[in-house]
């Protein structure tokens, strides 16, 4: 029989990590793409990040994810936009704006090589400067 205590220990390591601050909902229709393109971008060594914000009241944040047949196959694109999804996951919940949309496009070669950690980077950082006042 296990310890009370270590039931405790391993239920807290299998526990789920806390939801994001910020939960977002993925763009599909052409309509949305165009707007976000259309408003600020941010250029990474890992991706373009397209942002706007809708001025809409409403507190929903859309992210939408693309690549083009530049990026490569199709075992590429798909590969290059679970890349961009997870980023999204990780930086855009916790930091991402409510009332913001944000399209992130792959670059070809570069999405689908780039360490993990440096597309994090890329993200935090093209972030930031979306949301900087316009000079």
């Amino acid at each position: 029989m296990t310890p009370p205590e270590a039931q405790d220990a391993r239920q807290d390591a299998e526990a789920p990590a806390a939801p994001p601050a910020v939960s977002f909902c993925v763009m599909k229709t052409r309509p949305e793409f165009l707007k976000a393109a259309a408003a600020r971008r941010q250029g990474t060594a890992s991706f373009l990040l397209q942002a706007r914000d809708r001025r809409d009241g409403d507190p929903k944040v859309q992210v939408g994810f693309t690549a083009s047949k530049k990026t490569g196959n199709s075992v590429t694109r798909n590969r290059a936009k679970r890349r961009l999804r997870e980023a999204a996951r990780a930086v855009i919940g916790p930091q991402g704006r409510p009332g913001w949309d944000y399209v992130l496009v792959a670059r070809p070669g570069a999405t689908v090589a780039r360490p993990f950690a440096e597309m994090l980077r890329d993200l935090e950082a093209a972030l930031r400067a979306v949301h900087e006042p316009p000079r």
